[in-house]
């Protein structure tokens, strides 16, 4: 590295440390643990967002109601009481939203469009213009800061007119609503992004809108939760191979009506958890199996391979719903890339030949392979704020070289990966930026992602999640993964220790790149 650039980094880093994180210096250069020249010179380094858990603006310009926005207004449905109708307000704050990820130096920004904000009645109504505009205000904003938009089509939120409708994801009626809004979303938006994701996190909102019944449309049988209606054993299947179909509508007109001009790529974005078996048993090993075969490639599979994975046709046998031959010629349109959000790793037990106790994945229609973060005393990782997330760097190596091998290296991004913590009230403002544990926790991760990449994974982006603390869910504003702190009652932004650290990280990584340093 030449001697200028050493000596940026040099005051770079003195000012950072006698500032308001003094302290923490050792953070700065944690490499050295997390080696930025073991990525590729294009690569993308990002932050993440969604929709509903930024934007606010719920009934603005012509916006429609979205699945969330009614299932946040029912008692009882969020820790907190709390919803998205302001959120942190990122539909108004963009431009501001925007300097901070320049200040940070990241080259992209993965955020999702309303469905409901686009086509308020999906195809049953006009285009609302000015969600149009808004976008692309949004997208304009980031190019001129050097910035590339990674658009997701929907993140969880589709319009409540097609819950009243036809029941959404039940009906196969949803196929042709999705397939209209995407080619709406291509036409307006696709000469500028190069980044198509269709579905974020199927296997989430299949398995908690329709199996457990936590998130909308809350449809579960007795056996799995509270529900006023739902069946656990058959819905989930119905609404994957609807959603499955929906994507594929969605890739043969982006390829039939737009690739060739616009010259992007699209793909899908999957929950993958590294499941790790519990014991060197060969029965827990294959549970592992089983647990991902169920769990994400139950929708990866028939995308890219056309098939079902054999462990859940040897569980279910006719009970699986069959592609047609019709389908699986829409399904060869396959997909460009595979987002990956990875935060966390469990442990997978097998019950077909050992009696499991009732849990995550340990019942017939979810493969017999009880899952969990803990068991018999033993944790995989470090507990977090969040009973579902634990610390367990290598699993990202591992999870990545999965994917790697089951479906032939194409290429990859990892689209979320990031630390919750606890919103507490006894913190105050200078107490929760200084979150060493999201660096370390990032660092880890960002270095076990380098070996994968080292080993041959073809892995093109990072995204933490996410820029902003925001309602997370369920969780409300109970919960905070953002590299900025967000002042709840008057909308503040404040940059953490972990901004800090990522823009450093960043910054070394174009240094030693030979690409030049960005705004600093």
């Amino acid at each position: 590295m030449e001697l200028p650039l050493l000596m940026h980094h040099a005051l770079f880093a003195l000012s950072f440390c006698f500032s308001i994180f003094t302290g923490y210096c050792d953070f700065i250069s944690l490499k050295e643990n997390s080696d930025s020249s073991s990525f590729p010179g294009n690569f993308l380094f990002g932050t993440a967002s969604s929709s509903y858990q930024f934007e606010g603006a719920f009934l603005s310009d012509g916006k429609g109601l979205n699945n969330w926005d009614v299932f946040t207004h029912k008692p009882g449905t969020i820790m907190d009481g709390t919803n998205g109708d302001i959120a942190v307000d990122h539909y108004h704050r963009y431009q501001e939203d925007a300097d901070l990820m320049e200040y940070t130096g990241v080259n992209s920004y993965r955020f999702s469009l309303s469905w409901a904000r686009i086509l308020p009645k999906g195809r049953f109504g006009k285009v609302n213009r000015a969600g149009i505009d808004y976008y692309n205000r949004l997208i304009e904003a980031l190019i001129n800061r050097g910035i590339e938009p990674f658009v997701t089509i929907t993140h969880y939120d589709i319009p409540q007119e097609l819950e009243n409708r036809y029941e959404g994801w039940l009906s196969p009626k949803i196929q042709e609503d999705f397939r209209y809004y995407a080619d709406i979303c291509f036409k307006y938006f696709g000469d500028r992004v190069k980044y198509w994701v269709t579905f974020n996190e199927p296997n989430v909102a299949i398995n908690l809108g329709y199996r457990e019944g936590l998130w909308p449309p809350s449809r579960c049988s007795g056996s799995f939760g509270h529900c006023s209606y739902g069946d656990s054993e058959r819905e989930p299947f119905i609404a994957a191979s609807n959603l499955m179909l929906s994507h594929a509508a969605a890739v043969d007109v982006y390829r039939t009506k737009y690739q060739k001009n616009q010259g992007g790529r699209i793909g899908i974005v999957m929950n993958a958890i590294w499941f790790e078996p519990f014991s060197n048993s060969s029965e827990d090993k294959l549970a592992a199996e089983r647990a991902q075969s169920f769990y994400m490639n139950w929708f990866l599979d028939p995308i890219i391979l056309g098939k079902y994975p054999s462990e859940m046709h040897e569980i279910l046998g006719p009970e699986l719903l069959a592609f047609s031959r019709y389908d699986l010629e829409k399904l060869k349109t396959g997909l460009d890339f595979i987002g990956v959000n990875h935060y966390t790793s469990a442990y997978v037990k097998d019950c077909i030949f050992s009696a499991c106790e009732p849990g995550r994945g340990s019942s017939r229609t979810e493969g017999f392979a009880l899952t969990s973060p803990q068991m018999n005393g033993v944790s995989i990782g470090e507990q977090t704020a969040l009973d579902w997330l634990y610390i367990h760097p290598q699993g990202m190596e591992k999870i990545v070289t999965y994917i790697k091998h089951r479906y032939n290296n194409i290429p990859m991004f990892i689209t979320e990966n990031g630390l919750g913590t606890r919103e507490n009230s006894n913190h105050n403002t200078k107490d929760i930026i200084n979150d060493v544990k999201r660096v370390e926790y990032l660092s880890g991760y960002l270095d076990s992602l380098a070996t994968a990449i080292r080993k041959g994974a073809d892995v093109r982006g990072h995204f933490v999640w996410s820029l902003l603390d925001n309602f997370e869910w369920t969780y409300g504003y109970t919960i905070r993964f953002g590299l900025h702190h967000v002042d709840y009652a008057n909308l503040n932004r404040t940059r953490k220790l972990s901004a800090f650290w990522y823009k450093n990280f960043i910054a070394e990584h174009k240094a030693r790149s030979g690409i030049r340093l960005g705004h600093t």
